[in-house]
């Protein structure tokens, strides 16, 4: 063989054997400067909330600060839409809710679902179903049978697409609920018509409501997750009450632009499960309605694939669309 076509054959071996080295060379020097969560919401929402509660134990883990940057609009659009277009290099992260899932079921987005990867999951703040503090209903059946009759009755949502909405969807498209769905722009909003009267009733998250229902001026009829709030145990879940396909919750999760290294990865899931395990951070978290979760970047892939079957079953069955 010729000398230079030998050369050129080491040179190209050589050339591929570095650049398989790179991701795992980056992923070792990773992270040498500040990270950002991303948030698609305002601040002082639960989304932001767990944000801030993850990235404060992430950063102890990490040794590098972590940023917590609110991009709030468009449904949480326009914030996944700047991660899923970030560079892949693991600085740069979203702090997921639902509508990473469902977004693309309902509207036109900017983005594709592939471009984003699910990390970890941080912890999720259950949805309760609330009714004013003098309303008749005594729980979440009586108020499901009352909708049956006459005109039914008036729902308030957090917008097309929002949590209750679904909340709404299931209960109308499973239990044959009959409710007339009012959407206001926020959950802050809803939860203002249901003090004043002026609907039925809503769904929203714990860590909203909780202090509404302990000072007496809410009444709530069921947590709408697997298993009752740590802050307010007193209240049965939608499932013991008979409605076991309404589980769903204000959820926070971690994704990535698609084409990080799998290495980095593994080091923000497991950061972000050891945060959520810190006895302070998980007691301050359940003092206000959070629940910390953690676990597994596999555990959060599953929970994510079992999300998307789940809601786009109910965006099937309702026709839910924000057109």
């Amino acid at each position: 063989m010729p000398f230079a076509r030998r050369t050129l054959i080491a040179c190209a071996a050589l050339a591929a054997a570095t650049a398989a080295t790179l991701p795992a060379r980056a992923a070792d020097a990773w992270p040498d400067k500040p990270i950002r969560f991303v948030v698609p919401f305002s601040a002082g929402g639960a989304n932001d909330l767990m944000a801030r509660a993850a990235a404060e134990g992430v950063s102890k883990v990490l040794g590098q600060p972590i940023v917590v940057d609110n991009k709030p609009g468009a449904g949480a659009v326009l914030g996944t839409d700047i991660v899923a277009k970030a560079k892949p290099d693991g600085y740069t992260f979203l702090i997921s809710a639902a509508g990473v899932i469902s977004n693309s079921m309902i509207r036109k987005v900017p983005y594709k679902d592939s471009e984003l990867v699910p990390v970890a999951m941080i912890g999720l703040a259950p949805s309760v179903i609330i009714v004013p503090a003098d309303s008749p209903y005594k729980d979440l059946k009586d108020f499901v049978a009352k909708s049956k009759t006459g005109q039914g009755l008036h729902f308030a949502t957090a917008g097309i697409g929002s949590t209750p909405h679904f909340v709404e969807g299931i209960l109308t498209s499973q239990y044959g609920a009959k409710l007339d769905l009012v959407p206001y722009k926020s959950g802050s909003e809803s939860v203002t018509a249901v003090l004043g009267s002026q609907v039925e009733a809503t769904s929203e998250a714990s860590i909203v409501v909780l202090p509404y229902l302990k000072s007496g001026k809410l009444k709530a009829l069921a947590t709408t997750w697997s298993q009752r709030i740590s802050a307010y145990p007193e209240l049965p879940t939608a499932t013991e009450q008979g409605f076991g396909n309404l589980k769903i919750a204000h959820w926070a999760g971690v994704h990535a632009p698609a084409g990080t290294p799998p290495a980095i990865l593994d080091k923000v899931a497991a950061a972000v499960d050891k945060a959520m395990k810190d006895p302070s951070t998980a007691e301050r978290l359940k003092g206000v309605g959070i629940e910390p979760v953690g676990g597994t970047r596999a555990s959060f892939v599953k929970f994510v694939d079992e999300e998307r079957s789940r809601l786009g079953a109910v965006v099937k069955a309702t026709g839910m669309r924000d057109d």
